[in-house]
Formats: structure tokens, sequence, C-alpha cells
């Protein structure tokens, strides 16, 4: 007999407090030959939860322990693309206390943690917080780069909030920082994702350290396990939006101009923008599908194959909702080509839904920068950290 699974009300999250909430029954009926099964919000978050860890452990090197290995601060951070790229000025501004020995009383912890087999199964971590501080158990953000960056070029964001009580952590996203081994590591990732089909460098290979980094998080002393705050800017801010809807160990969630709409895009032919960005792996495909430009089938086949379901069931508007009811910012620019606004209205309009549904819609809040394209500003940096302050502050 066949199954056909029709999602009812909005698809929110199904996070312990959510559950706890609402007890909704299993509703199963026959109508002909079909066996219609009425799937209730908690178990459809779950079941999409499931599949894409499927998907993230189906190009994985054997799991290893998850272990500690000490690390040395990075003097001279490896930047990619044609210039080196220096810490934003944009971020200078992060609020913080004027503490004149600042860099005295900070403690800085420089590690790797074993994620996996292999060179990117090493992943970079640096965390800095106050050496004095009258908490037992601290609130943690986690900080994620943009492409061609690395940990390193957050400096000022991290120094910012363990200014002000946070455990301030970053990482090196897969092939970048010191998980790369020249300028081109990145762009050959892609590539080499796209002929071989044995990982996913785009979003997936660095949702599944983060994973794992939220292992590491919830087995520290230090830091308070129930505040675990994660934001991220264009490329992280896509791995925070990912590494959220999977996990629901982080806490509070704020994607800087990452979140966008890729079946939108695609079929709204809106797509140059973010395709160009990383325009190596497409031209690669299109020469191995034999066309003269770049077009709809070549974007769709290039998305399926590096990052199997970002344009079809992991989408903004299927994974987004389910971040409910954690406390959500989104920030964008009102002009950005990459993430366009027009496209997240289905997004947005779902997840206002799935906070509606658990009764706690100030927790979901969007701003889009008038003015602004693919840019991350000062004023989103404020933003950014009063939404922390009020959802996680020490």
């Amino acid at each position: 007999m066949m199954i056909l699974r029709v999602p009812s009300l909005s698809p929110a999250l199904a996070s312990p407090i959510f559950q706890y909430k609402h007890r909704f029954h299993h509703v199963k009926a026959t109508v002909g030959r079909w066996k219609i099964e009425k799937v209730e919000p908690v178990e459809a978050a779950a079941e999409l939860r499931s599949n894409f860890i499927q998907v993230l452990r189906s190009r994985r090197s054997p799991e290893v322990p998850l272990e500690v290995l000490p690390a040395k601060p990075v003097l001279e951070p490896l930047y990619q693309g044609p210039a080196p790229v220096k810490p934003s000025e944009v971020m200078e501004p992060c609020p913080k206390p004027d503490i004149p020995n600042l860099k005295e009383l900070l403690n800085e912890e420089n590690l790797y943690l074993t994620t996996e087999e292999g060179d990117q199964g090493r992943l970079p971590v640096v965390i800095l917080s106050m050496k004095e501080n009258k908490h037992s158990k601290r609130p943690a953000v986690v900080f994620l780069h943009c492409t061609n960056t690395c940990k390193e070029w957050l400096r000022p964001l991290l120094e910012g909030y363990a200014s002000r009580g946070y455990i301030a952590v970053a990482i090196d996203s897969r092939y970048h920082g010191e998980r790369a081994k020249n300028h081109t590591t990145y762009v050959d990732a892609l590539v080499s994702s796209w002929k071989r089909g044995d990982t996913m460098p785009f979003i997936h290979d660095t949702v599944w350290d983060l994973v794992k980094f939220a292992d590491y998080l919830t087995k520290r002393d230090d830091i308070d396990h129930s505040k675990i705050g994660i934001t991220g800017i264009s490329l992280g801010g896509m791995h925070a939006w990912f590494a959220a809807f999977v996990d629901t160990r982080y806490s509070v969630v704020v994607p800087i101009i990452g979140v966008q709409g890729f079946r939108w895009a695609i079929e709204n032919d809106k797509w140059h923008a973010r395709v160009y960005s990383i325009k190596s792996v497409f031209d690669e495909a299109r020469i191995d599908l034999g066309k003269d430009a770049i077009d709809k089938e070549v974007v769709e086949k290039v998305w399926d194959r590096i990052a199997p379901g970002l344009a079809s069931k992991f989408d903004s508007t299927h994974t987004v909702p389910l971040i409910a009811p954690r406390p959500l910012l989104i920030l964008n620019g009102e002009q950005d080509s990459r993430c366009p606004m027009a496209g997240l209205n289905d997004t947005i309009s779902r997840t206002q839904k799935a906070f509606e549904d658990a009764q706690c819609s100030d927790n979901f809040k969007v701003i889009a920068e008038g003015g602004i394209g693919h840019e991350m500003t000062s004023s989103m940096v404020k933003e950014a950290s009063d939404w922390f302050d009020k959802f996680l502050k020490p």
C-alpha cells in the first residue's frame, strides 16, 4: 500500500520545549488505495532533521572519538582569493566596556577538535574569555566567517563579546584558514566535489563540524549549555542557519547576509549573484554538461551535487521555520542580490507562523537594511549584539 505523507499545520520546530507544549496525535486514514498519514509538526521536524543527518553522513570519512588537541595562535592567517583580506572595520564598533588593559585580561585558547578522519577532520578553534569572571557558567557565542576569510578575521567580534562576559568562539570552516593549503583550496574543493561527489564543501561539511562542535561545547564546565548562540556572515550565515536547524543545542541564532531561497532563485532566474561568487565550479559543470553558458539546469545540478537538498527539501522555506521557538534574528541588506529579500517572502511567512504557533512571536525578527547589498554593516553588528544580550545576557 502506498503512503502519502501530508504535513498538518506549519512545519514548526520539534525542540524539547515545543514538544512539551504541543502534543499532537498521529492521524491515519485510508482513501481508496491510498493510505493517508497525517504527519504532525513535531514528527515532521524530526524526520527532516533525520534526513539531513543522513545526507551529512553519506559522504563522511570514518568517525573518530572527539579529541581535543593543543594548538598555537595563528600569527599569519591564510586568506584566499586574489588579495589578503584584513579584519573588517565594521566589526570594530562591536559593543564592549571601556577596559584599558582588555588584552591583558583576555584568556585565549587555541585548539583542534577531531570531527572525522583525514586532514579536514581537524577543526581549528579559537576561544576568548575574560580571565576573571563572577559567573561559574557563562553563555557562549559561536562566530562563523565568510568566504575566503578565517577565524582570525573575526577577532574584533570575539574580543567585544568576551569583554562583556561571553565565551566567544570561532572556527575555520572547511578548506579555509588552517584547513587550507593555498589561496585556491576552497575553490579547488568545490570543483572536486562536482567532479567526484565525495565531499560537500559549500555548506554541509562545516555543518557536520558544528554538530560535533556542539558536543564539545556542552561538555565544558564553564559554559551554560542552555545558552549557546551562533552567528555567521554570508557563507558563515548559511552555516549558522543550517547548524541551528539540525541541532537545537544552538539556542539563539543570528545569520547575517546568509539566508536565501535557493529554489526561488532558480525558478525566478535570480541565481546569478550567488553562483558567480563561486563561479569556477559552475564553469566546470557547464563544460561537463556540454553547455555554452551557465543556465538554470547547470545551477540546479551543481547544487544537487555539492549540497544535496539545498534547493529542494532543505531550502530555507523548510528549514528556517524549524529554528522556532529559539530566538532568531535574520539580518540582510534590502538590495542584496545574493540573498534577495523577494525570495524570502515564503520563508519569512512560514517562520512567523511557526513562532506564532509556539506562542513566542517576539522571538523572531527580520531586518532588511535599506540601500545595502551583500555586505555586513556596523548597524548589523550592533543589532546582532543586542539580540544576544537580550536572550543570552551573562
